[in-house]
């Protein structure tokens, strides 16, 4: 008899626990793409959009080079936190461009001091853009 109240008891307990209510959690699901790897080895820099295409010559300005090392963009930049350099909308395909675009690895022509650059826009190298002051 003993063994059995003991049995009734130990049910009870273990059942009063498995049907106690639980507090509710709140979850934060959070999706987000993160780069890894290298930068694109561009010869003039690339897009900092995906899929991150190298970008023609005469898109960016001679700011986003520091001698003929491209500061980067999207998640490779490494300039300034304040940074905007000049871009050319009219080599960029989001804007109507349809020209060739340089291969990653591309021979890089000797450089013309950007001579020949017309600004159009500022973009800060994580696809923030304003007007050209």
């Amino acid at each position: 008899m003993r063994a059995i109240k003991t049995l009734l008891v130990t049910t009870a307990v273990a059942l009063a626990l498995f049907l106690m209510p639980v507090p509710k959690a709140n979850a934060q699901v959070s999706l987000g793409v993160e780069i890894s790897g290298p930068a694109p080895m561009c010869p003039y820099g690339y897009f900092d959009y995906s899929p991150y295409d190298c970008a023609p010559y005469g898109y960016y300005g001679p700011e986003w080079f520091n001698g003929s090392v491209f500061l980067g963009a999207g998640p490779w930049f490494h300039g300034p936190r304040d940074f905007y350099g000049n871009v050319n909308h009219a080599y960029d395909p989001h804007f109507g461009y349809h020209g060739a675009l340089p291969g990653h690895g591309a021979y890089r022509e000797p450089d013309d001091h950007f001579q020949s650059f017309h600004a159009t826009h500022e973009r800060d190298g994580q696809g923030h853009e304003r007007e050209r002051r």
